[in-house]
């Protein structure tokens, strides 16, 4: 199992929503190294849900539910979207700022490349984030 990290503005599509929804696909990626991390998104693996912009918090967690297809939002075939069901909230939110200041999480993608809408979460980081975030598996 592999994990991710999946980034949403709260105005364009909220963890709230994310919820009522129960699962959507993951659509609306215009960015190449985002759509090879969609790519290799396996049935089963793990996101983190990230508020951008406004939050900007790890909020939930919610699990790859079909592989990557192409887009219903566009008819360039290069473009891809997955499906995510909701697994639940995490207890605490993990902000950016608590990210940063971790020295385990100084590599992640999320600090590294911040503008990648989509990113791989490193095993321990997963942990780290699951242990700030008070949640549990």
């Amino acid at each position: 199992m592999n994990y991710w990290l999946i980034k949403s503005e709260p105005f364009k599509y909220s963890w709230d929503q994310m919820v009522e929804d129960n699962s959507t696909y993951w659509d609306g990626v215009r960015s190449y190294p985002a759509r090879i991390q969609l790519r290799a998104m396996r049935d089963g693996d793990i996101c983190f849900f990230y508020h951008s912009n406004v939050g900007k918090e790890i909020v939930g967690l919610c699990r790859v539910i079909k592989e990557a297809y192409q887009d219903p939002t566009t008819d360039d075939e290069k473009w891809v979207a997955v499906d995510v069901q909701t697994i639940k909230p995490l207890n605490k939110p993990v902000t950016l700022a608590q990210i940063k200041a971790n020295e385990t999480l100084a590599n992640m993608a999320l600090v590294r490349l911040g503008r990648l809408s989509v990113g791989p979460v490193e095993d321990f980081e997963f942990d780290e984030i699951m242990k700030m975030g008070e949640t549990k598996l």
